[in-house]
């Protein structure tokens, strides 16, 4: 399988796990404890097997902006949380970071 595609795989699956924590009410609700477990275990599968491939710098940092970008942006969607323009700007630093890393790094 394509690398990309297994870090998609993994960015998908931590964005999965980190929106479900708050549902977890510290670990005392059954699934989405369980769904935090499932996210964060294909997460870290999919991202180790994309590692055979990819640089682990700039796979991680992609994987962690990026994850951090839509877990915050689950959190204003479902959870309600407000935006502001230091949110916004911290977006677009992330964006421009993996950006960064896409066109400097190599392999």
């Amino acid at each position: 399988m394509n690398a990309y595609i297994l870090l998609l795989i993994a960015i998908m699956s931590e964005v999965f796990g980190s929106s479900l924590l708050k549902a977890t009410d510290g670990f005392k609700k059954f699934l989405p404890s369980m769904g935090v477990m499932i996210g964060y275990g294909l997460a870290f599968y999919a991202l180790s097997l994309s590692l055979k491939t990819l640089p682990l710098g700039m796979a991680y940092a992609i994987w962690a902006g990026v994850g951090t970008a839509l877990t915050a942006l689950v959190g204003i969607i479902i959870y309600k949380e407000t935006i502001d323009m230091k949110k916004i700007l911290g977006f677009l630093l992330i964006i421009g970071g993996v950006i960064l890393l896409n066109i400097g790094g190599g392999h």
